[in-house]
């Protein structure tokens, strides 16, 4: 059955099959959202907020309900990267990344000449990883043609 059928007969709705980068630059947009507003070093972010909160005495059930909302992303995101990539595929991917942001330095297409700098690149870093870590089953499930399954 091609696309068109599989879409028409789930009335409409994307199906696994149909993973595309579109789908790909959801998941890269939602991890930057999520790593990017826990902390960055532009000063905007829900660490700077909380540490602005403590230092005035300002805490208040908006900063709970955010940590909250913060911490409910990331124990999706992280669950779901260690499913469907485990333990060994993880390391692999941050060689891996390591080893290109080693290689653009080397070759002086990236500097890092700032903590700031740096802290950007490994947020980003992190934000790709995770939305690898997303999209592995659909990946895996076209390079493979097997589907995986949780036995949970």
């Amino acid at each position: 059955m091609n696309n068109k059928n599989e879409t028409a007969q789930s009335g409409g709705r994307r199906t696994s099959a149909e993973f595309d980068w579109g789908g790909f630059g959801l998941r890269l947009a939602g991890t930057l959202v999520l790593v990017l507003a826990t902390y960055n070093p532009s000063g905007w972010s829900y660490a700077h907020w909380l540490k602005n909160g403590f230092s005035n005495s300002g805490l208040g059930p908006e900063h709970f309900v955010a940590g909250i909302v913060i911490v409910i992303g990331w124990v999706i995101l992280l669950t779901a990267t260690q499913r469907s990539m485990g333990t060994f595929g993880l390391i692999l991917e941050g060689l891996l990344f390591g080893g290109l942001v080693w290689l653009l330095i080397d070759f002086g297409v990236l500097r890092i000449d700032s903590v700031s700098e740096f802290t950007w690149v490994i947020l980003i870093i992190l934000s790709v990883m995770l939305a690898i870590g997303l999209s592995w089953s659909h990946v895996w499930r076209r390079l493979t043609g097997q589907f995986e399954v949780d036995d949970d």
